[in-house]
């Protein structure tokens, strides 16, 4: 009865970001029918040791490490405290990622992130928090939100802080909402010839008690508060995703789930992908956030640092000249002229959303011919694309062979929310500088 008590006392009359079907297995549990279960999603990955030279294991890290890769995997119920809560008991508090999130930040043998999802949500107080330290943390280093099952309601607005979000084929993502649930037992405690009465101070002192059914100005007080969770919630969305899912996007999802390929089309993720994949491409980014095979990256503002990407929407001629002369001095030349034809190809140039979507095909090491294909063939045309300043390049007499310089010139056909996103992509996927 202790233990029954207790998770009433945590879902009763609180607002809640879980699906209503977890919300019907709690109303199960409390009903005395209870069974528990969470494997850890990542248990067969990696190791939760720190080794000397020897290979020896000289400390214990709150997370598995697999090729400089921290798993911290958040399945099952999700709830505020208790940091020794774990996946086998069904449950993973929001105190222990928090830890685990913060412990990656600042461990110098891990340079990339995955948070490994297969929960359905949790309670509404803690996970604002728990996503912005995934923001902070992807900042940082590079970190990916894998829906690797679920990651529904509060579980969606932790991975919304990550670099990029990657579900698998089946994983479930959304349900960008609210829930509070009021269970009235009046009428069963007639039955039982039971009758309670409440002694207490404060006029909302009991308010929502189980023992009689709402009152109207109650009911008022609690849709309030289910509101405000709802703003924060959309607003944590937005934070993380920037345009690519803004507030007023997860608003408009309604609440709704989507499964694989569906959550990257509604913008709810980036890609779709699987554990091992993921895994493996970051394992070969070395300690500074990269790709072994990818180029330098020269000093450079972005949008996970909070400032803007560039200020102006063309390069300076002496810009332009030192990109090249970086891209010389690297070997980047053939790689980024690649990237500029791309950028500057016919039914590319000019189309924020093809553009963009380019740049995420070579990303994943797609061939130019490859990626230009796919982008004009499976992506829209902007219904109204802005013509290209004539301050930009012309692409049709001179070809950059640095990336900023190309992805800064067809950016100008770009709004400026686009060309951000843009411009991030670039410098993130490729090494580019804005500065």
């Amino acid at each position: 009865m202790m233990f029954l008590a207790q998770i009433a006392d945590r879902v009763l009359n609180r607002p809640l970001l879980i699906t209503p079907d977890k919300a019907q297995v709690i109303l199960s549990v409390l009903a005395g029918r209870i069974g528990v279960d969470g494997p850890d999603a990542s248990r067969f990955e990696g190791e939760p040791f720190a080794r000397d030279a020897d290979g020896r294991a000289v400390a214990v890290k709150p997370y598995r490490v697999a090729g400089g890769v921290a798993i911290i995997s958040i399945t099952g119920s999700l709830v505020n405290r208790g940091a020794w809560i774990g996946a086998s008991s069904g449950l993973t508090s929001y105190e222990g990622v928090q830890h685990q999130l913060k412990t990656a930040l600042a461990d110098p043998d891990v340079h990339s992130v995955i948070v490994d999802l297969s929960t359905p949500g949790g309670e509404a107080i803690g996970a604002m928090e728990t996503a912005a330290h995934v923001r902070t943390l992807a900042k940082a280093k590079r970190t990916v939100a894998l829906v690797n099952g679920m990651a529904c309601s509060a579980g969606y607005a932790i991975a919304s802080g990550a670099s990029e979000i990657v579900t698998t084929e089946t994983g479930v993502s959304g349900s960008i909402g609210v829930v509070l649930l009021h269970a009235d037992f009046s009428r069963n405690l007639d039955e039982e010839g039971i009758t309670p009465t409440l002694i207490f101070a404060g006029a909302h002192k009991v308010d929502g008690n189980p023992f009689e059914p709402l009152s109207d100005s109650v009911r008022q007080d609690l849709q309030a508060e289910v509101n405000a969770f709802y703003d924060s919630f959309t607003s944590t969305v937005g934070k993380g995703r920037g345009q690519r899912l803004t507030a007023s996007e997860a608003r408009a999802t309604e609440a709704r789930t989507f499964i694989g390929a569906k959550a990257v089309a509604a913008g709810l993720a980036d890609r779709v992908g699987l554990f091992e994949d993921v895994l493996s491409e970051l394992s070969k980014r070395t300690p500074g956030g990269r790709s072994q095979n990818s180029p330098r990256r020269s000093p450079s503002m972005s949008e996970n640092s909070g400032a803007p990407v560039a200020e102006t929407p063309g390069i300076s001629q002496a810009e332009l000249e030192r990109a090249k002369a970086d891209a010389k001095a690297e070997g980047r030349s053939e790689a980024l002229a690649t990237v500029a034809s791309v950028l500057s190809a016919e039914g590319i140039a000019g189309q924020p959303s093809r553009m963009t979507a380019a740049l995420e095909c070579l990303a994943e090491g797609m061939s130019a011919e490859k990626a230009t294909a796919f982008a004009t063939k499976h992506v829209a045309e902007a219904t109204a694309a802005r013509a290209m300043p004539e301050a930009s390049l012309d692409r049709r007499s001179e070809k950059p062979d640095s990336l900023a310089a190309a992805a800064m010139n067809a950016a100008n056909g770009a709004s400026e929310p686009q060309k951000s996103k843009l411009l991030t992509l670039a410098e993130q996927r490729y090494g580019a500088s804005a500065n």
